[in-house]
């Protein structure tokens, strides 16, 4: 199950979340597959995460110095 999670984008990733939570959340499933449902749930969520982070030391921010030239900045996101 990892490595096909690892394989995935973010998109099917998240996709692939949004929905074993919609199966979980309609309480149908059998414990056991709920069970299952969950630490695939909670898996897929800790790759999107680590795709996120990844994504986010990429993005730079691109400054104007007084002078008028581009200068290279650490993205600064809101931290959560």
């Amino acid at each position: 199950m990892q490595e096909k999670i690892e394989s995935m984008t973010f998109e099917q990733a998240i996709q692939e979340l949004e929905i074993l939570v919609r199966r979980l959340e309609e309480g149908r499933l059998p414990l056991e597959e709920a069970i299952s449902s969950y630490e695939k749930g909670v898996a897929l969520k800790a790759h999107c995460q680590a795709k996120l982070q990844a994504a986010k030391l990429k993005v730079d921010q691109i400054m104007l110095k007084p002078n008028g030239e581009p200068e290279l900045k650490p993205f600064e996101g809101q931290e959560s």
